[in-house]
């Protein structure tokens, strides 16, 4: 159990991140899986459903991050993020839409007066690998045109080999170059084997400064399963209780269904309370989600199915 830590003596040099890193309890592997599938197989009663549909909704980060993005498929995109369903304009905006750094201007043109963010991937998303001068001029190169949010990927292979204090350095360079915008630490915790190096990572992310801790690119299986997303509310949660500081928390990768966007705000609500139902310190990334979950929606007020031509083809 943590029982107390000073973020300045912790980020001092390698080795005392890494002895405090190595003080971090070790994962109950059997435990947290089973603690996962437990609170998924929680219900929501179908009066609240419409109102977790709705929450989810608002929580999107609505994003593509392909190199055949045009500046048409971003045009819809970011209507669609303003209004999710144009024959219903009670159906709440997006948080964010997500896309690749020399797409940003573009985004925030479009989205202008809007409440919907503008988010970008960079520091050479999605494998991280390239030097921190390049990483931090993709980071501000977004920022000067004008993103709100930047979703950042750390170096995978550099964790792996044990270069922690590396990490650390990286994030705050990359959180100085932020200025304004929020950062969104990307742990793409596919690549990282195990709970507890998802576990190190988080707390190597928090510490560094992050605003938000993120699973995934979208590039890799697996990316945000529950045990893992559960895994990462426990590092915020703790994060909070020892320092008083909100983090935020983003799954992405996989989460295309009604059902997994509603099981992983079950884990939220259980996990931080209803304070984190929130997008300010809760996201979903996710790029085919919305559609289903306009469809849910539309099923709860007329109690039918709509034809698939009811949403737009991402």
């Amino acid at each position: 159990m943590i029982t107390g830590f000073d973020v300045a003596e912790v980020t001092r040099s390698d080795e005392s991140l890494r002895k405090f890193l190595d003080s971090l309890p070790n994962i109950d592997k059997v435990g947290l899986e089973a603690r996962a599938a437990t609170l998924a197989s929680r219900s929501i009663k179908t009066t609240s459903k419409q109102a977790f549909i709705d929450l989810a909704i608002r929580m999107i980060d609505l994003t593509t991050l392909e190199g055949m993005d045009t500046p048409e498929k971003i045009h819809t995109l970011c209507a669609k993020a303003m209004h999710p369903d144009p024959f219903d304009l009670a159906v709440p905006s997006v948080a964010a839409v997500c896309v690749y750094p020399d797409l940003v201007s573009l985004a925030k043109t479009h989205l202008r007066d809007s409440p919907v963010q503008v988010a970008s991937v960079a520091t050479a998303f999605p494998s991280g690998r390239s030097s921190l001068a390049i990483k931090l001029s993709d980071t501000k190169l977004a920022v000067e045109h004008g993103a709100d949010e930047i979703d950042m990927v750390i170096d995978r292979g550099a964790f792996l080999a044990g270069h922690y204090y590396s990490i650390l350095e990286e994030i705050v360079e990359v959180k100085g170059a932020c200025g304004p915008a929020h950062l969104k630490v990307i742990l793409e915790t596919g690549e990282l084997q195990t709970y507890d190096n998802i576990k190190k990572a988080s707390w190597i992310a928090m510490l560094a400064g992050a605003d938000f801790i993120k699973t995934s690119t979208g590039k890799v299986n697996p990316a945000a399963t529950l045990p893992v997303v559960l895994e990462m509310l426990y590092a915020v949660r703790d994060w909070y209780r020892f320092t008083g500081e909100v983090i935020g928390m983003k799954p992405a990768g996989g989460i295309r269904s009604s059902k997994d966007a509603l099981k992983l705000l079950v884990l939220v609500n259980e996990t931080l309370g209803t304070a984190w139902l929130d997008p300010n310190r809760f996201r979903i990334g996710a790029s085919t989600l919305l559609n289903d979950l306009l469809m849910q929606r539309h099923k709860l007020l007329n109690g039918n199915y709509s034809s698939s031509r009811y949403v737009t083809i991402d």
